[in-house]
């Protein structure tokens, strides 16, 4: 299959650059994938979308301020590493800049308290760091470090906290489950009100997740590993639903990639916890096996997050979806609007 099918134009100044002040305010447009008929609301609207016996699955992951500056030690060149996996025992992937010049072997300085030695190099800028320090790491890094906003976000985000959703708790993402961004607490509790279980899953965003595919077949591409946790508690939740006729409603790309990790490994039994790392790759051709809907945004074309959709939709109806949302002037990406498939 051709990545070219899955190409289209999007105008630069669509790109939000800015959350909006009110969560809950940026518009949806739904998308019945049966028919391929679309709507547009308000993200608020999702209410009359969701429905009694339904069960909302969140990614609770945190974004963790994985962006440091320092200096070569023995040049005093700048040097920026950005923190994409704990690999343990003190040691991270990453990526770095700048490339060329930071080679196995070299010392990052990043302050008194933290350095790091480059251990091995792979491809696209990644390395592999051992940090040394003194002190507890994360409170290191929460001074230290900054928060990695995507690299078309070009405006300085006064308040970090708007690139977490209003639930993340564990932390150890590169980037923002950005779906989940909608959701303020209240429309939670009127999600919870109208008799929709709400579940959580965890799982760490990379970077991999994101980046444009190189290769010219879909079937060629591999994705970045990323670590989930789906607890018993949702296990328990999402069996319920099965039982009852709801459907399992995945808020992001992120969550849905866990449920159906999930799904392959349970098989046609129950859903029981689970956790580990998962590359999976969803594109059309693949069957779900737990997700019924999805919340998301607005994707890159020729991303691997279009493919997942079109898997879901169908790629006639999601290009189709895509063309209307340009047309009527949606934000795309992180901060932009969202769209609910069903």
């Amino acid at each position: 299959m051709n990545v070219e099918l899955y190409d289209f134009d999007l105008p630069e100044e669509l790109i939000a650059q800015t959350p909006l002040t009110d969560r809950s305010a940026s518009r949806l447009l739904t998308l019945n994938k049966n028919d391929g008929s679309v709507e547009h609301h308000t993200f608020s609207d999702i209410l009359e979308y969701l429905r009694p016996g339904d069960t909302l699955v969140l990614n609770d992951t945190r974004v963790i301020p994985a962006r440091l500056f320092g200096v070569k030690e023995d040049t005093g060149a700048k040097a920026e590493v950005l923190l994409l996996k704990n690999l343990g025992e003190d040691c991270w992937e990453a990526l770095v800049k700048p490339g060329k010049k930071l080679k196995t072997g070299s010392v990052i300085v990043f302050s008194d308290e933290l350095k790091a030695t480059i251990e091995s190099e792979g491809e696209m800028g990644g390395r592999v760091l051992r940090f040394l320090y003194t002190g507890i790491f994360n409170e290191i890094l929460d001074r230290l470090g900054q928060m990695p906003l995507p690299p078309y976000i070009k405006e300085r985000l006064e308040d970090q906290e708007r690139y977490q959703t209003v639930y993340s708790k564990h932390e150890g993402s590169a980037a923002a489950p950005t779906a989940g961004l909608h959701f303020t607490e209240s429309l939670l509790q009127q999600i919870s009100d109208q008799g929709i279980d709400i579940a959580f899953v965890t799982l760490h965003v990379g970077l991999g997740t994101f980046r444009p595919m190189s290769v010219d077949r879909v079937e060629d591409h591999v994705m970045h590993e990323e670590y989930y946790v789906l607890p018993q508690e949702t296990a328990d939740l999402l069996n319920a639903t099965k039982a009852r006729g709801g459907r399992v409603v995945a808020v992001g790309t992120t969550s849905a990639r866990t449920l159906e990790t999930v799904a392959q490994k349970c098989g046609n039994g129950p859903v029981v916890k689970s956790s580990g790392w998962t590359g999976i790759f969803i594109y059309p051709g693949y069957e779900f096996g737990l997700v019924d809907a999805l919340i998301t945004n607005f994707h890159l074309p020729k991303s691997t997050l279009v493919m997942l959709v079109s898997a879901l939709a169908g790629r006639e109806n999601i290009l189709n979806a895509y063309k209307e949302a340009i047309e009527q002037k949606y934000r795309f990406f992180s901060f932009g609007d969202a769209m609910f498939i069903y």
